[in-house]
């Protein structure tokens, strides 16, 4: 094993991660985001309204991909 093909394996395992955790990371940020309006629209707030739908759709990309 060369330096080099630690480099490129370290390299390639953290693109594959990216790769993975990317669908899940940004639909949690755009339920996030589109919670965070809804909240700030109409003054609720409340904790588990922010909680439980990001869980569910977590739960549901996770199965889809």
């Amino acid at each position: 094993m060369t330096e080099e093909y630690i480099v490129n394996l370290i390299r390639e395992t953290m693109y594959t991660m990216l790769l993975i955790s990317a669908p899940v990371l940004l639909i949690s940020l755009i339920v996030g985001l589109i919670i965070s309006i809804l909240q700030a629209a109409t003054s609720i707030q409340e904790i588990t309204l922010t909680f439980v739908p990001k869980v569910i759709v977590i739960a549901i990309v996770l199965v889809l991909t």
